[in-house]
């Protein structure tokens, strides 16, 4: 479960739209994601859910934005025993998970292979259909799982989650 005090911290300083791509259903997806991995891959299940919500915290825009991952980590670094604790090892993997979720990196510990899998199999959120071989875990590739993901991603599904653990209405942002 993602801690109410983290999520309402990064809304709080996140610079783009809440509905926007990188935005809080993207986030849900990727947390969905990344919760249909972690029991088939052993990921640290907490170090995966924090991730859905830092890992685009601190993007500056919805294009290029080469900085975001390392930023997104010291954020993570920031509001580590403030808005959620983690030990040294798992803050590690989830600060690595962060920093690196752009640079098509495949090899790592299980539990950030796990969070860049979560994330990359939302990419068809842009128009981009994940590729096998950029995908780090077996699980991942299923086709089963590969057409789920890929077929919420295009739709830009707005997970229940959102709303039912979040509080969050995207459906009244801006009405």
């Amino acid at each position: 479960m993602v801690p109410e005090l983290l999520l309402k911290t990064v809304l709080e300083e996140y610079s783009l739209a809440w509905e926007g791509v990188h935005g809080v259903s993207h986030w849900a997806r990727v947390l969905e994601n990344g919760r249909r991995l972690a029991p088939q891959t052993g990921a640290n299940l907490e170090v995966v859910e924090l991730f859905a919500v830092l890992h685009d915290s601190k993007r500056k825009n919805d294009g290029i934005d080469f900085l975001h991952g390392p930023e997104g980590a010291v954020n993570a670094a920031k509001l580590r025993g403030f808005a959620f604790e983690l030990d040294d090892a798992n803050f590690e993997l989830l600060r690595r998970a962060c920093a690196d979720h752009t640079r098509g990196f495949t090899r790592a510990d299980v539990t950030v292979q796990t969070c860049w899998d979560a994330d990359r199999l939302d990419l068809n959120r842009v128009g981009i259909l994940p590729r096998q071989k950029l995908l780090c875990t077996q699980p991942a590739r299923d086709p089963a799982l590969l057409g789920w993901a890929n077929e919420r991603a295009s739709a830009r599904v707005i997970p229940d989650l959102v709303l039912s653990e979040w509080g969050i209405d995207l459906n009244q942002i801006g009405k």
